[in-house]
């Protein structure tokens, strides 16, 4: 991969990137709340479960497809519809939505690639967080192996974070799960650069029954 490729990665899946990533717990609030997430290691425990079984490898399998479909408005625009479909509530429809529309906004201004107005023209009013990210990823020519991982790195660094304000727990233990977390991220994402949609789906009942009761919880912090 090129530095340029790289420095891009960087950039659109740090956390100071403007998509409101930090809003979202994806459920892990409730978790906390009711008790079933309490430290480093039941937070590391259900992050391992989401992206071997939950939103995480739902989205890998989305990314990559959404990227070999990048530069095919149809494809993607069905692609695009069937992630918000998948979304099993409102909390993580919002989620996926608001972030991917914010991503690709800010990408189109920062970032601009040929083709980009059709792209987000296809895609509108609103977009799967990555769909918005694997289409940038094609149009900028980033290797589509680097960029899934980038994306699975993101998706598992955010949900630490939310772990580490909420549980609470210090910086260095949020950390730590990151690094646990490695060897896990690259196998997931080398399963869903072979996965067909086919194997779309999940059994990570428990966090999206989190999302759908996070909707009425009494005390919040997050969006989802």
């Amino acid at each position: 991969m090129s530095d340029a490729g790289l420095y891009r990665l960087l950039a659109w899946l740090s956390p100071g990137y403007p998509v409101g990533a930090f809003a979202y717990s994806h459920g892990v609030e409730w978790a906390v709340e009711e008790g079933r997430v309490t430290d480093a290691e039941t937070l590391c425990d259900w992050i391992r479960d989401l992206l071997r079984h939950g939103g995480g490898w739902t989205d890998a399998v989305v990314f990559s497809h959404a990227y070999d479909a990048a530069e095919a408005c149809e494809p993607l625009a069905r692609l695009n519809a069937l992630a918000l479909a998948l979304a099993p509530s409102r909390e993580r429809l919002l989620e996926t939505a608001a972030q991917g529309t914010a991503f690709l906004k800010t990408t189109t201004d920062a970032w601009p690639w040929p083709g980009v107005e059709q792209t987000a023209a296809t895609l509108k009013p609103d977009v799967a967080y990555p769909v918005a990210v694997a289409a940038a990823a094609r149009g900028h020519g980033v290797p589509k192996e680097a960029a899934l991982s980038a994306f699975l790195h993101g998706f598992a660094a955010n949900l630490t974070s939310a772990g580490v304000r909420l549980i609470p727990l210090g910086q260095t233990a949020g950390q730590q799960i990151i690094a646990r977390l490695e060897p896990l991220v690259g196998a997931v994402s080398q399963q869903a650069l072979r996965a067909a949609l086919d194997d779309l789906g999940g059994v990570a009942i428990l966090s999206d029954i989190a999302s759908m009761r996070h909707e009425t919880q009494y005390t919040r912090l997050f969006r989802s």
